[in-house]
């Protein structure tokens, strides 16, 4: 396809779809496997400490090679950057489906992590391109948004069927075909990109740096999940991680050609976009696993029940990322629409802190996953808006892996912090003898949670000052 046919209105639609069926392919990846896992463990004989290493290899690779795969759009071009992860992504996928080996499997999973990385990064880089036009990139932005809120939910109730139907390994197939085809139709469909950066000479030292340091980070995040923060190993590898991040820092500010410009910093938009996008993700990721464990612990929900509770949040996320979103910001701009939006989260989070442990479902449960929804639906379309607003065109691979890496490490710390948050909370009061030390703790993470967000709110209208006119 031609870059004139690419800018028509016709040809960014079908590359819209092209890339979200990469995006798609990442988020359906991270929701069927973990349904899968229990079936998994039975079949390839792992431990219980081994299991863990089917998510934990894919979020190693993927979380490393975010920031290194989207400088590398900018350097190479996007779109080979692209289809190659495609590629990588889905031959290891179908590796990991066909070997009965355990060892085999984690290793795939890395590699396919790598491949997601290299998909993933380049996504947003490229929707800015070719959607030049503010409302057009507004709409395209909020349906990746939808792309990656309903991508979760599909994936986690077709992987329960596979894998009760045809077995476990049959949910690593489900991704081939997509792989396949969008590997081909990019070929067709996306627009040949120029490098956007000028290369000037590998940053080898830098990228290595890079890569080191984020794989490490996001491994001690895992790691403290199982530890504890306070553990000597933990505390070890933070201090590896802090000393591999100096080190990058002051090779890119000495470099003759960095990797990363450190200048790209000085943006408000990119660096407070990433900011409010980490707090409001981790409160996020804290939710969707605290909120199931809630609803099931405390509620006494199923399984099945507990799905179709948190359902209304990936719906209202999917409805207001397709319509109303793009619609607000092209009216009133990002900036205008942020600072409601976080608000309603908060909300949320601050209603879940108070729920008590004989609440009902339409009169607690189902208020709060709309305004959850509702605000996330604004938010997270918002601030990926703002954030890639903030670099020129040649740096936007970068603003794009920078944004998906924001996304993995503060998702794995909210995660675990308030996970931590809600045991610590659990057991003093189950010391003092509270009867409802289960649901004490949960309220505690979510009230954190909240916490979070206002930090995003504090700083949205501390950097971000609204326009009257247009979008941000």
């Amino acid at each position: 396809m031609s870059t004139n046919h690419a800018r028509s209105g016709a040809g960014r639609t079908i590359a819209l779809a092209v890339l979200c069926t990469g995006a798609l392919m990442a988020v359906l990846d991270g929701s069927i496997v973990n349904v899968a896992l229990p079936p998994l463990q039975r079949e390839l004989g792992f431990s219980a400490g081994g299991l863990a290493w089917v998510l934990n290899a894919y979020l190693i690779g993927l979380g490393g090679f975010l920031l290194l795969a989207g400088r590398l759009g900018d350097l190479v071009g996007r779109r080979r950057i692209y289809v190659a992860g495609l590629a990588v992504f889905t031959a290891a996928t179908m590796f990991a489906g066909l070997t009965g080996d355990k060892d085999i499997l984690v290793a795939a999973r890395f590699i396919q992590g790598i491949g997601g990385a290299m998909m993933t990064s380049v996504i947003l880089g490229m929707i800015v391109a070719i959607h030049p036009e503010p409302g057009d990139r507004a709409k395209a932005i909020g349906v990746y948004s939808f792309v990656q809120a309903i991508g979760g939910t599909v994936g986690l109730v077709g992987g329960g069927f596979l894998a009760d139907a045809v077995g476990p390994r049959a949910v690593f197939f489900v991704n081939v075909p997509f792989g396949i085809a969008a590997a081909i139709a990019s070929l067709r469909v996306l627009p040949r990109d120029r490098p956007q950066a000028s290369h000037g000479g590998a940053d080898v030292a830098g990228a290595l740096l890079v890569m080191s340091t984020t794989m490490l980070a996001v491994y001690t995040i895992i790691a403290s999940g199982e530890l504890g923060w306070t553990s000597p190993r933990v505390t070890g590898l933070l201090a590896i991680v802090s000393v591999l991040f100096v080190a990058f820092v002051v090779r890119q500010a000495t470099a003759a050609h960095p990797l990363v410009a450190l200048g790209v910093f000085r943006s408000r938009d990119l660096t407070g976009g990433n900011l409010v996008f980490g707090a409001m993700v981790g409160a996020m990721f804290g939710f969707q696993f605290l909120g199931a464990l809630f609803l099931q612990r405390v509620l006494g929900y199923g399984a099945t029940k507990t799905g179709l509770a948190l359902a209304p949040v990936a719906i209202a996320i999917a409805a207001l990322s397709l319509g109303l979103s793009a619609r607000l910001l092209t009216r009133f701009g990002a900036r205008t629409v942020l600072v409601p939006s976080l608000s309603l989260l908060a909300a949320g989070l601050a209603w879940l802190a108070r729920m008590p442990a004989t609440a009902t479902y339409a009169e607690s449960v189902l208020p709060v996953t709309l305004l959850l929804g509702a605000g996330a639906g604004l938010a997270i379309p918002t601030t990926m808006t703002l954030a890639m607003s903030g670099v020129a065109p040649r740096d936007a691979g970068l603003a794009s892996g920078l944004l998906n890496t924001t996304q993995q490490i503060a998702g794995a710390l909210g995660l675990t912090g308030l996970g931590a948050i809600a045991a610590a909370r659990t057991d003093r009061l189950a010391a003092a003898g509270a009867a409802d030390a289960l649901a004490g703790g949960y309220r505690a993470a979510f009230a954190a949670g909240a916490a979070l967000v206002v930090v995003a709110i504090a700083i949205a209208a501390t950097l971000f000052r609204p326009r009257k006119k247009g979008p941000a």
